[in-house]
């Protein structure tokens, strides 16, 4: 029998999961024994068991032990993962066992956050490191199902993108001083900080008029962090012909292992001094308040568009992991691409249709048209 009497007038239930492992439960009364045993039974049968005694763990013991698994991570993003654990999802969790946590108590937990005023995107990111933590622990077996999958989020409002013409770089450019090849090399090329920052001599084909980007800098805590750039991917960027001799100008002179771009010691540049020692100063002089060096990877998106690159052009120089994600932030630069197409077709049409009236030719296609359309046919 799965149910049976001990001497200490307890009654054990036993039950074996999947692995052939004994799970046992004492009771004072034999029919709430034979009712886990029944409910254990089935749940086994469905996939749905839990070791009562896997799931005791922690919240915040979990965490850390997801955490050291994640070696996949670059730096930063280990960095954010950590700051969200530590600032609002711990302050919370840290002592509930994996038991405990419920759809309902992660859907409070996230309105209070909202409600403690953390911006949208703030809570949608803690929120996310929760799940993700609670994912692992489904996957190990200590959870039936993830409690924080489908828990309702604070809307975030995208700000639109800033794009600067050919006239506002120029002046922008001519603001930052010695720095005024970096921006314009932003500004052309697309590239992000960390990668700008990164460049060495090595990777630029100046013949070829090529930027190879294969490597970035990462800022955590301080410590500049030499890794891959944000999608893993190693790409080729072409460069404007008009910055070629700048650039030869800039790296004459220098190793192949050299830095392109600067600071004024000779080390690597930091946004975190770039920006408020040059660029916003520079931005302000010119109107441009509030401006960033991201929006010049904007402006390179925007100018490229304008130019007449297609989306597939904009996302292999950008480094986006597909089309549609270009299309998610820059959908709007296409809008007048779209209207050049349908022109475009109009103007083929219209062509068409006068050479056939200039050599009398019947075009039967459109005269079988319109005798469909003709009244009392």
């Amino acid at each position: 029998m799965s149910v049976e009497k001990r001497p200490n007038r307890k009654w054990r239930a036993r039950v074996y999961d999947a692995s052939g492992k004994q799970i046992a439960r004492h009771f004072d009364r034999k029919s709430d024994a034979e009712r886990w045993e029944a409910s254990a039974k089935a749940a086994i049968g469905r996939g749905d068991w839990i070791d009562p005694a896997r799931a005791r763990v922690t919240v915040g013991a979990w965490a850390a032990q997801w955490m050291a698994a994640q070696v996949q991570l670059k730096p930063t993003t280990r960095a954010r993962y950590e700051v969200a654990l530590r600032r609002q999802v711990l302050p919370t969790w840290d002592h509930i066992p994996l038991s405990a946590v419920s759809y309902a108590e992660v859907a409070a937990w996230v309105q209070r956050l909202t409600a403690s005023g953390l911006a949208p995107a703030t809570v949608r990111y803690a929120h996310r490191v929760l799940s993700l933590a609670l994912a692992h622990a489904v996957r190990d077996g200590r959870m039936v199902r993830n409690p924080a999958d489908g828990v309702r989020l604070p809307r975030v409002v995208k700000e639109e993108p800033v794009f600067l013409d050919h006239d506002q770089v120029a002046a922008l450019a001519d603001a930052c001083g010695k720095y005024g090849l970096l921006v314009r090399f932003l500004a052309y090329t697309g590239l992000r900080w960390g990668e700008v920052s990164a460049l060495r001599v090595a990777r630029l084909d100046l013949l070829r008029r090529r930027v190879v980007v294969a490597v970035a800098f990462s800022e955590v805590g301080g410590e500049l962090i030499e890794g891959t750039p944000k999608n893993h991917q190693r790409r080729s960027v072409p460069i404007p012909r008009f910055l070629v001799d700048e650039l030869a100008a800039r790296v004459a002179g220098k190793g192949r292992d050299d830095l392109v771009f600067t600071a004024p010691n000779g080390g690597p540049l930091r946004n975190t001094n770039f920006r408020p020692r040059v660029f916003q100063p520079a931005a302000e002089s010119i109107g441009l308040a509030g401006l960033t060096p991201h929006d010049l990877r904007h402006t390179a998106a925007s100018l490229a568009v304008a130019a007449g690159a297609n989306v597939k052009a904009v996302q292999r120089m950008l480094g986006h992991a597909s089309a549609s994600m270009t299309l998610d932030v820059y959908a709007g630069l296409f809008g007048d691409d779209l209207d050049a197409v349908a022109t475009r077709l109009d103007e083929a049409v219209t062509a068409r249709r006068k050479d056939h009236l200039r050599t009398g030719a019947v075009d039967s296609s459109i005269t079988d048209l319109e005798k469909r359309r003709s009244p009392g046919r």
